[in-house]
């Protein structure tokens, strides 16, 4: 609107004529017909998905290194980096595990059972996806690489704490050739052998260690295959969408315990009673 020189505003829009005018209350029509001959272009969902962009941040992923180990250490960096206070973390002692009862198990030493390579792993890991925003600054933050993002984006649930998930929730699954954790590092190696990529798959001697201490384990005979060259490396496999039964029979024979198999809720988070982590 203007001012005219009368004092009376005038709009600034050309107005329509007659014609226009007796057309007006109909001209809505107008663009829904000229809709009516154009292709479909709705998204069938949940009949037919349609792919996400490869860079599409979806639910997230604790992977594994290609001998099985896990490459979280537990330094909550992503729970520090976390903008909406979504996740929680609790660290855990390599030394603590049951396995190393009487032995000296340090950072840089190959020797004695690991979750992960050297000090720590991660005991407690959990996301509350009612306050996740999807802004990746957690996998930006995470200094091993082993939180990443998937495709994943079908995360409705039924209750509030069902959405709050759990370490066996998120960790990848083991893939052919790897061999289920605890298990020594690879012999001679440092953490740092593992963060740069030299370790591509299990050793003779891990196997041993894993048939001497659970002599039942499912991964030993891919793993075997694997260490001795009749099978190729393992690689990085995705996490099936929330597995509400629990972990593998491969983790449950290394010991519920240590890959989070009780379900807690975050209320809880502050409890000394939580599996594979120490007080």
């Amino acid at each position: 609107m203007s001012k005219s020189e009368s004092g009376e505003y005038q709009p600034l829009r050309p107005q329509p004529g007659p014609i226009g005018e007796l057309f007006a209350p109909v001209a809505g029509f107008g663009v829904t017909l000229s809709s009516m001959f154009r292709p479909t272009v709705t998204e069938q969902y949940p009949r037919e998905k349609a792919p996400t962009q490869r860079r599409f941040h979806g639910r997230h992923q604790l992977n594994r290194y290609a001998d099985g180990l896990e490459k979280c250490i537990g330094c909550e960096l992503c729970a520090w980096a976390c903008p909406a206070d979504a996740i929680y973390v609790e660290g855990a002692s390599n030394a603590a595990l049951p396995e190393n009862a009487g032995l000296q198990v340090n950072a840089d030493d190959s020797q004695g059972a690991h979750m992960s390579p050297g000090e720590r792993y991660g005991g407690v890991y959990q996301i509350n996806y009612l306050r996740c925003i999807f802004c990746g600054l957690c996998i930006e933050a995470c200094p091993t690489r082993a939180l990443t993002m998937t495709n994943d984006f079908e995360l409705a649930g039924k209750t509030r704490a069902g959405m709050i998930y759990e370490k066996q929730d998120l960790l990848a699954p083991l893939s052919e050739g790897m061999l289920a954790a605890p298990h020594p590092m690879v012999e001679g190696s440092t953490d740092t052998n593992y963060y740069s990529g030299d370790v591509l798959g299990p050793t003779a001697a891990q196997v041993d260690w894993v048939r001497e201490h659970r002599p039942d384990d499912e991964t030993l005979d891919a793993a075997d295959a694997v260490a001795s060259g009749r099978a190729p490396a393992p690689e990085q496999r995705q996490h099936e969408l929330r597995p509400d039964e629990g972990p593998g029979a491969a983790e449950r024979s290394a010991g519920a315990a240590a890959v989070g198999s009780v379900r807690v809720l975050a209320s809880d988070a502050a409890g000394s009673n939580r599996p594979g982590v120490t007080a």
